[in-house]
């Protein structure tokens, strides 16, 4: 502590017995220095090699789900079994309880100090935890009415709509366990603790390929176990949590109190924020309900696809918004408008750093990419072109994931809510719109199917994104200097480039399917590897250099 003080000019009293000041002091600093883009860059890589690992055990994951049970109809009923909770996860652990909390935390630890926040802390754990515990209790007992909810087609097969209502039992559980593990991270997030929350969705993947490996082939239906395996994974991920909290002395005592006035603060923000934040993932739960009215795999597929869409999104988009959430608040909350404006301005251009050539080689490799990790056992040729097609679709929205999950924090940051749930509440209705149109044959020449669910989404997320940038922009929030559009240019460009070199250099389908599972990992590497290469080259050729992002 001398240290500290000594750096910023201070002096301490021997005498006394504690020094809450100047703690508080060195968390200021230390949360200031979050705001600075070369901090930006590296906590974000901190998150992201973090979050890159668990995606790299996710693929793995469902390399071993696809050959254990493919796209069958059971897969199927896994998979709403398991996205009910992991839906409701983002909305809690990811998304409207973070957005509401972690600036109302920021406020509460500048003004109020440690006491305050602890009190804080303990109120909103009651809280959250007794809310969920209801939710998940009548959810348990409810589970056959909530599997025809969510998937109304399943009615067509009685033993497959059963089976998804004794899945939910298993996997609705971890809705609360995982929810309590997400505030639990927003708490290290917002004490520049990053690398536990990153670290921690591993433990799901490990939980889920222990499941299919070693536990299933002792089920008479495989899915049971992965259920369980889900189930486990929620107590593991939030015990993993309490050391890095102790650490901190900030582990939650929950308190039920909603009268607290930082709960009731929270509880207003959040409402309207589950509808804003979260209207991605309101549109994929969409589009899984009617997915189930369609031909059978036909959810599977679209799973498939999305996990690879995730990947990028998962690993820088919620990498960058995780680390500008805090720094976003604290500015705000020291009234730092310039700093304010320049984080979210470095967020856009980290964006359009992967976005646009991840894009482009998804698209291009999406077929290679999925016989490379998914066609074996259970996984067919078939499942393969029908994944191939939906995951072509959503690439087309995945800048735009990637933009609202960076642009929604400008406004939540400020405890703006009404503006992006209306944006929200319309891209919404155009989502749904746009499925009538293209999945069911209201107008015959726009009928896609599956693809179709996957394409409303993506043209939903764009509309989604332009009106978030526009009202930041309207209000002086998010301005884009020259140097950032000449940035943007360039990535285009390069990611140009990589497009050509890869069309040219990809091999047939027909070669992919006659080689094992090795000589396809080698080539998908390589691949990736020479669009890279090809992309970073063309920047640099074109003057972009990646310092650019730490100005």
């Amino acid at each position: 502590m001398v240290s500290v003080c000594a750096r910023r000019g201070s002096t301490i009293k021997m005498t006394e017995p504690s020094q809450p000041d100047e703690v508080e002091d060195e968390k200021s600093a230390s949360s200031a220095s979050v705001g600075d883009p070369a901090e930006l860059v590296r906590s974000s890589a901190v998150v992201g090699v973090a979050t890159l690992l668990s995606r790299v055990l996710g693929l793995l994951r469902d390399v071993v789900l696809a050959n254990l049970i493919g796209a069958s109809s059971n897969a199927d009923a896994f998979f709403v079994a398991f996205k009910i909770p992991n839906f409701l996860r983002r909305l809690f652990a990811e998304g409207a309880f973070a957005q509401a909390f972690v600036p109302v935390l920021a406020q509460t630890r500048e003004q109020g100090g440690n006491t305050a926040v602890r009190e804080l802390i303990d109120r909103v754990a009651g809280m959250l935890g007794g809310i969920l515990t209801g939710l998940t209790v009548l959810t348990v007992m409810a589970s056959p009415l909530v599997a025809v909810l969510f998937a109304p087609g399943f009615l067509r097969d009685p033993a497959k709509l059963a089976l998804t209502g004794d899945l939910i039992k298993l996997t609705f559980p971890y809705l609360l366990l995982i929810s309590l593990t997400g505030f639990a991270g927003a708490i290290l997030n917002s004490y520049q603790r990053f690398a536990v929350p990153a670290l921690t969705p591993i433990l799901l993947n490990l939980s889920l390929i222990a499941a299919a490996l070693w536990v299933a082939p002792g089920f008479d239906e495989p899915v049971v176990a992965l259920a369980l395996g889900v189930l486990i994974a929620g107590f593991a991920q939030l015990l993993f949590q309490l050391p890095a909290l102790a650490a901190i002395d900030l582990v939650p005592r929950p308190r039920w109190e909603p009268g607290h006035a930082g709960v009731r603060r929270i509880l207003i923000l959040m409402v309207p924020a589950l509808f804003g934040v979260s209207v991605s993932q309101i549109n994929l739960l969409l589009d899984t309900v009617l997915a189930s009215l369609l031909p059978a795999g036909s959810v599977s597929w679209l799973y498939y696809s999305d996990r690879l869409t995730e990947l990028p999104l998962g690993i820088f988009a919620i990498a960058i918004a995780t680390v500008i959430l805090p720094a976003l608040s604290g500015q705000r909350a020291r009234a730092d408008d310039p700093a304010f404006a320049g984080t979210l301005s470095w967020a856009v251009r980290s964006v359009g750093f992967i976005a646009i050539p991840a894009t482009l080689a998804l698209a291009i490799l999406a077929e290679p990419l999925l016989v490379t990790l998914f066609q074996y056992g259970a996984f067919g040729a078939d499942d393969r072109f029908m994944a191939a097609a939906s995951l072509r679709a959503y690439t087309l929205g995945l800048g735009a994931f990637m933009l609202v999950k960076v642009l929604a924090p400008g406004f939540y940051a400020r405890e703006d809510m009404k503006t992006p749930v209306r944006i929200g509440v319309i891209a919404m209705v155009t989502n749904m719109v746009l499925n009538m149109l293209f999945v069911f044959p209201l107008m015959w020449w726009f009928e896609m199917g599956h693809v179709g669910l996957a394409l409303a989404t993506s043209v939903a997320a764009w509309l989604n994104a332009t009106l978030l940038y526009r009202g930041l922009h309207r209000a002086g929030i998010l301005v884009l200097e020259a140097s950032a559009k000449q940035w943007l240019i360039k990535i285009m460009a390069s990611a140009a480039v990589m497009s050509v070199l890869l069309l040219q250099i990809t091999p047939e389908m027909v070669i992919w399917t006659e080689w094992l599972w090795w000589e396809r990992g080698i080539t998908i590497a390589m691949l990736c590897l020479a669009g890279l290469a090809a992309f970073l080259a063309s920047l640099w050729i074109l003057g972009g250099r990646i310092d650019h992002l730490k100005r």
